[in-house]
């Protein structure tokens, strides 16, 4: 996979790229990451990226024709690939989107800042895919195109050293991760639950799904609505509302 990244600070990439399983992907050849500086694709003597808003009003928006341009670059170089706009107009990004992400061969994320792009970029880059990471406001979108980038990439086929690390990820299947333990079996007199001891796979398997969806309908029960669940499981979880829902009180009757 090929990730090209447009932006006005480079240099925010350099820690997130050089560090743990992003780089080690880097190092494997399973992605190529190319940072490109859109003030390198201006035409003033000032590198301006940026410009006051027609019409009027606060902040300063960010011009289209270093991205175009830096977008017809990248093109000519590697052929067509997928572009996305990090904006908090986008849709919100979840596993979901990250797993279809993971299949592409080339991506471009393009990062926005101050009072947002030139709306015209919506019209000149075809199939252009808009994305956010959450309803809060952030400085500009290089954080937001690192998680997409660190949540594609560990994915690709061999970035991680156990394959199956990815598949028991929190969101993996829809649901929130099981509780993990390690040594010690025992701290401060809280003990590992006696299940994950036994030896027995299966079991353990059955124990974990089963806390699994516990605690996603503990915490996040609005996963459930999509997640991928047996009709026991759907049992089990009207069980649980069931049990939770407030009982009906009942009016002392007085004798008389």
């Amino acid at each position: 996979m090929r990730i090209d990244v447009l932006t006005v600070l480079p240099e925010m990439f350099e820690g997130p790229i050089s560090c743990s399983i992003v780089k080690r992907a880097q190092e494997r050849g399973l992605v190529d990451i190319r940072l490109h500086n859109l003030r390198d694709f201006t035409d003033d003597r000032h590198r301006t990226t940026d410009d006051a808003p027609y019409g009027g009003g606060a902040g300063m928006v960010m011009k289209i024709e270093p991205i175009y341009r830096a977008l017809c670059h990248i093109e000519a170089e590697r052929g067509e690939g997928l572009a996305i706009l990090m904006s908090p107009q986008g849709q919100v990004f979840g596993q979901r989107q990250a797993r279809d992400l993971a299949a592409q061969s080339c991506l471009t994320l393009i990062c926005g800042h101050y009072e947002g792009i030139d709306d015209r970029i919506r019209e000149v880059v075809p199939g252009l895919t808009e994305l956010s990471i959450g309803d809060y406001v952030l400085t500009g979108g290089e954080i937001p195109a690192m998680v997409v980038m660190d949540s594609v990439i560990r994915l690709l086929p061999g970035a991680l050293g156990d394959e199956d690390s990815a598949a028991g990820d929190s969101f993996s299947e829809g649901l929130l991760e099981y509780p993990q333990y390690t040594r010690p079996a025992d701290f401060l007199g809280r003990k590992v639950p006696e299940i994950l001891l036994s030896g027995n796979h299966r079991a353990v398997d059955r124990w974990r799904r089963e806390q699994s969806l516990r605690r996603t309908w503990e915490r996040r029960p609005n996963l459930l609505k999509n997640a991928t669940l047996s009709e026991e499981e759907r049992r089990q979880v009207a069980r649980w509302e069931a049990e939770a829902a407030p009982k009906e009180a009942t009016a002392d009757v007085a004798d008389y």
